[in-house]
């Protein structure tokens, strides 16, 4: 089973910036789309942003122009550099493929303050 181990979250002030990193293991990780999830407090996990595995890319429209994810198949990451940031951002942020799926991880937690 593929395993997902989400860093670089944070508590950062709203304007700022993060980049999470998404570690997957296996030829299906780099083979297919991945995308990042979040979920806030009481609310539903959303889909922000996901990208192909030849790279093309698709976007909530609340995180467009500020988002952008990016994959590195060599060392089977998926990145989410995160501009802008404000606080409705905050949330847990998970990734997991898009049209397949693994196991959820821990997630890592962005906290943009006001």
């Amino acid at each position: 089973q593929v395993q997902l181990v989400e860093s670089g979250g944070g508590l950062v002030q709203a304007g700022g910036s993060l980049r999470l990193s998404c570690a997957g293991s296996g030829s299906i990780f780099r083979l297919n789309a991945v995308g990042w999830w979040r979920q806030a407090p009481g609310k539903q996990r959303e889909l922000v942003a996901h990208i192909s595995a030849s790279g093309s890319t698709h976007y909530a429209n609340s995180v467009k122009g500020r988002f952008t994810i990016s994959r590195d198949n060599a060392k089977n990451t998926v990145n989410l550099q995160m501009n802008s940031l404000k606080p409705e951002d905050t949330a847990v942020y998970y990734c997991n493929g898009v049209g397949w799926s693994t196991s959820w991880g821990q997630g890592t937690q962005v906290t943009v303050s006001s």
